[in-house]
C-alpha cells in the first residue's frame, strides 16, 4: 500500500496579510488545505505529496516565499498501523 507524505503546517502570520498569505499557499503545489484557527497560530495548512523528501525540497520552499508569513511549524504525520 502506497500512502502519501502528509504534513500539518502552522503558521503564524504578519496582521493584515492573512487573506493574501492563504490564497498564495492554496495555489502552492501540494498544499491540499488551508485554515484560519484559534488558538497558538493564526493558519493551519496540510499539504501531501509522494514523500517527506518532497515536502522539504519542493513544497516548503515554495511557502518560504509568501510574504507576510512570520513563522512555521511542520509537523510531519505518521501511520503507526
Amino acid at each position: 500500500m502506497n500512502h502519501l507524505a502528509k504534513v500539518y503546517l502552522k503558521l503564524d502570520l504578519e496582521t493584515g496579510k492573512e487573506n493574501d498569505v492563504k490564497t498564495a499557499l492554496k495555489k502552492v503545489a501540494g498544499v491540499k488545505s488551508a485554515d484560519f484557527v484559534t488558538g497558538a497560530h493564526d493558519l493551519i495548512a496540510t499539504i501531501e505529496a509522494k514523500s517527506f523528501e518532497d515536502v522539504v525540497t519542493k513544497t516548503l520552499p515554495e511557502v518560504r516565499k509568501i510574504k507576510g508569513i512570520k513563522k512555521t511549524i511542520t509537523d510531519f504525520a505518521f501511520e503507526w498501523a
